[in-house]
């Protein structure tokens, strides 16, 4: 190794070293408040990022495009479902020191693991061509570069990204959660320029409302983009060696400083959510534009509604979430595959394999946003496997231990667990009648 790189390398572990030292005094009562929750901040800031993917940005503009603020308590309900769902798993790697894909290779039989394997690489797969796509279409939009360039150009980025990682959990923490707060920005941003009614937001995050199939279909497809597979899975890999815990004391404190994480990593990516869905609402349905299906035209409709800035402002956020969300997605992919399979491959083959359908698509000139709704709905039928499983695991008190699942979150997991599915049966069923 180079000497650059080497005096690189001991700085990272040096910046790691003093992250666990400051979780160690957390832990151990010498810091309060924030300065004790800092060390912990990171894995859910990283898993959050899969909740903003490009894939949010095509159903919940179309479906404010489309029905108005009607379907904003989708959002609402998905978000919920993600901050319970993501704590159970990050509790799995605080409790276990192992990912779910891990226990579930150590618990299941060979044949359903193959399958679990099989079904969650299909999942990842689909969910980074939502993000390639999506950082593709931003490239594109806002720098005027050809789609066959940029996406290699978003292959490239996204590839020198994730060789941080070998440089400690910290600076690629830091990495993405900077990318998180940049997006949020953004839609604050857009929330002052669209002009939203607030009183129409604050009746449709709670009453629930579905119409005809298409709202339903997005309904969907706004679950299948909000509440993440892949983001399931690497939560739990994230927390498992973090900051190992030495006794039970230690593993209910470090879970406590979890949980405020994901609260606060996951408010963000549902106020980002909402606001996508509220701007396409407050500028396109009520200005007559409910035919808005894809995220060009939605750009190109911006800007003589809300002025160039406002358009610029939406491509910056589609492109920050589109690299960010791909990193992350190529990061899920190592862990699953590593987990139910036992063997990875490297990082540079994982990056190339998994743009290959976002090229294909992009030479063959499909429309970007419809791959991108499709998507987000394999995801949804996907979603099951990895709940079920999660919920499955965290219920037994011989593998969790102290931070076995209360009862009252194994009803509610399992209660979102049905509204999943049951949505999934009516999609089929609809889809072959």
């Amino acid at each position: 190794m180079s000497q650059p790189n080497s005096f690189a390398a001991r700085k990272a572990r040096a910046a790691e070293q003093r992250t666990v030292s400051a979780a160690r005094d957390a832990i151990n009562g010498k810091t309060k408040g924030i300065r004790a929750l800092l060390p912990f901040i990171g894995p859910a800031f990283i898993a959050s990022i899969a909740y903003v993917d490009p894939g949010n940005f095509a159903t919940n503009i179309q479906s404010g495009a489309s029905f108005g603020y009607k379907m904003l308590w989708v959002v609402v309900l998905a978000n919920l479902m993600a901050m319970l769902l993501q704590n159970m798993s990050g509790k799995l790697g605080i409790a276990t020191g192992k990912s779910l894909p891990e226990i579930c290779r150590e618990y299941m039989s060979p044949w359903l693991t193959m399958i679990m394997w099989v079904v969650s690489e299909l999942a990842a797969m689909a969910t980074d061509l939502a993000e390639f796509l999506g950082a593709t279409l931003a490239l594109n939009l806002l720098a005027g570069i050809p789609m066959f360039y940029a996406v290699i150009i978003t292959g490239v980025v996204t590839y020198l990204i994730l060789l941080m990682e070998k440089y400690g959990f910290r600076p690629l923490e830091k990495f993405i959660a900077a990318f998180a707060i940049l997006i949020g920005l953004c839609y604050i941003v857009e929330t002052l320029l669209s002009k939203p009614n607030f009183g129409q937001i604050a009746y449709h995050s709670v009453v629930p409302w579905l119409g005809n199939k298409e709202s339903i279909l997005l309904a969907v497809g706004v679950i299948g983009a909000t509440v993440m597979p892949h983001a399931i899975y690497l939560h739990s890999s994230l927390t498992q060696r973090r900051i190992i815990p030495r006794n039970d004391m230690e593993k209910i404190k470090i879970q406590k400083y979890s949980t405020m994480e994901i609260l606060i990593a996951m408010a963000i990516a549902g106020f980002v959510n909402l606001a996508m869905m509220y701007m396409a609402a407050s500028v396109f349905h009520t200005s007559g534009n409910s035919d808005i299906a894809d995220l060009t035209t939605a750009y190109h409709t911006l800007t003589p509604l809300l002025g160039s800035a406002a358009a610029s402002v939406f491509l910056i956020s589609l492109l920050a979430s589109g690299i960010s969300s791909s990193v992350v997605g190529t990061m899920a992919g190592q862990v699953i595959m590593q987990g139910f399979v036992g063997f990875t491959i490297p990082v540079w083959v994982r990056r190339l394999v998994t743009m290959l359908p976002s090229v294909i698509i992009v030479a063959l000139g499909v429309d970007p946003t419809m791959t991108l709704v499709i998507s987000q709905v394999i995801l949804s039928i996907v979603l099951p496997f990895p709940i079920i499983a999660l919920i499955y695991f965290t219920q037994k008190k011989e593998l969790m231990g102290v931070l076995t699942n209360k009862r009252i979150t194994t009803i509610l997991s399992s209660l979102f667990a049905v509204i999943i599915l049951g949505l999934n049966v009516w999609l089929v069923v609809q889809t072959l009648i």
